[in-house]
């Protein structure tokens, strides 16, 4: 097997990888705050509240994410027009960034639920207890302590998101595999590069997922 032609189309590769990178680290900001929000919503005592993060949490999960990837690459476009009352396109990638960060939001949702489920309510008595308010227990007491315990949680559920990110073919957006695709197509080598992408994508999970059973050790400890 000869995988010189990958010499050659490195720029293209490193170009996809870049979006890839991209796309994976504005959906986790985006997906942590919209989850942070869910999980307060859903530990908030307003039923209602309570009852639509909830529904949020177990629609998204219970669809496929290629299916949201193709109901936002037609739809988005359609709701950033009618906000703004242009119809200039916006592309894919943005298409694809809301898809991800709602969707991946319901997965976050979950894991920030359970970490501030995890500190006791002493604490938070404590803090009414001094004076704080809702949002200052929360912002100052709770969630240090849980993002602490979940970091490895929301960092291994993100090793998952990059891995996901090579759904956007399915819109044509150039990310890391579908670059790696293209480029084999067009000199005709598509099984070497298609393995090359495999290998990186197996390389960085590993990698990541080895670090994030580390940092878990350590933050145990």
């Amino acid at each position: 097997m000869d995988f010189s032609s990958l010499i050659t189309a490195m720029p293209g590769l490193l170009s996809g990888m870049m979006l890839t990178l991209k796309l994976l680290v504005l959906a986790i900001i985006g997906g942590v705050a919209l989850g942070t929000l869910l999980a307060l919503a859903r530990l908030s005592n307003n039923k209602l509240l309570s009852t639509l993060a909830g529904f949020y949490v177990n629609y998204f999960r219970s669809i496929p994410l290629l299916l949201v990837i193709t109901w936002f690459y037609f739809v988005v476009p359609f709701i950033i027009g009618w906000l703004t009352g242009t119809n200039e396109p916006i592309g894919a990638f943005y298409s694809c960034l809301v898809a991800f960060m709602m969707f991946e939001a319901a997965y976050y949702c979950e894991i920030v639920r359970a970490g501030i489920q995890s500190i006791s309510k002493g604490q938070v008595n404590a803090a009414y207890a001094l004076g704080m308010s809702y949002s200052q227990t929360m912002r100052l007491v709770i969630l240090p302590q849980a993002f602490r315990k979940m970091t490895p949680l929301l960092l291994q559920q993100s090793i998952i998101l990059f891995q996901d990110t090579s759904l956007v073919y399915a819109v044509g957006l150039m990310d890391f595999l579908n670059s790696a695709r293209s480029g084999g197509d067009i000199v005709g080598e598509l099984h070497q590069f298609l393995l090359f992408a495999g290998l990186v994508y197996f390389i960085i999970s590993f990698g990541a997922s080895t670090l994030v059973k580390r940092l878990q050790k350590r933050l145990t400890v």
